[in-house]
């Protein structure tokens, strides 16, 4: 599975319960995706959004080590490998409304 096909896959792997924030979230890797988040239900886009609250740039190898708990986010963003624009708070919340067991699942 190809990174861009996992990024697809977010919107039916958010938590039960969990309201995701009004946002547009920009994921800038070799072949960007973009989510609109509205009313809670959030909605996965290819391409680069006009405007987004926040933007990710990360290598897809590196998205993927994230999401399977082999690289530490912190760590990559320290070294440079994930960069992020706009506001990180958002970002944060917005991970955390992820079932990473569901999404990886659906694989």
């Amino acid at each position: 599975m190809t990174v861009k096909e996992l990024l697809l896959r977010v919107p039916g792997a958010l938590k039960e319960g969990v309201r995701a924030p009004d946002a547009v979230v920009q994921f800038d890797t070799e072949e960007p995706v973009h989510y609109v988040v509205s009313g809670g239900v959030a909605s996965a886009r290819e391409g680069v959004a006009e405007r987004a609250d926040v933007t990710v740039r990360v290598r897809g190898e590196d998205l993927l080590r994230m999401i399977e708990g082999r690289l530490n986010p912190m760590t990559a963003l320290m070294t440079g490998r994930l960069k992020v624009k706009g506001d990180v708070g958002l970002a944060q919340r917005l991970i955390r409304a992820i079932d990473k067991d569901k999404l990886l699942g659906q694989a």
